[in-house]
């Protein structure tokens, strides 16, 4: 896990709706199941409200439990965009695949109960390990 305060992230400060130089704090995690590399996970978040969060247990802790208790945020939704991507040669090492192996990649949104975007992530997921489950209603 690495976390730490950035700048320079345009695009991510744009899509959570920040002022223009606004620093972040971005979060990155390895997910494993059963040992084993699943996804890496990029969180970014406002720094400005979330510097404390350099210093929780991620590790050990679910981000969306101590955005709760800790800063009194409850998340509602998000807004996903799902695609398809190809391993580069740190991804391939972190995730153990092949350089160039396809990698189902979502970005999100995440808002709170306020509408108020508090989370950008992009989610890098080992495509032989993940099927994505979809239910549409009319």
């Amino acid at each position: 896990m690495f976390a730490d305060i950035v700048e320079g992230e345009e695009e991510v400060v744009a899509r959570l709706a920040l002022p223009v130089s606004s620093p972040l704090l971005k979060i990155k995690r390895l997910r494993l199941v059963a040992r084993e590399p699943f996804a890496l996970e990029t969180c970014y978040l406002g720094a400005g409200e979330f510097t404390a969060l350099t210093r929780a247990t991620l590790s050990r802790s679910s981000l969306f439990s101590i955005l709760e208790s800790d800063f009194g945020v409850k998340l509602a939704y998000a807004d996903e965009e799902i695609d398809i991507s190809e391993a580069d040669a740190k991804l391939a090492s972190l995730l153990q695949v092949r350089k160039c192996a396809p990698l189902m990649r979502i970005r999100q949104i995440i808002y709170s109960t306020r509408s108020k975007p508090v989370l950008y992530v992009v989610g890098c997921y080992r495509s032989d390990r993940h099927t994505l489950f979809v239910r549409r209603f009319r």
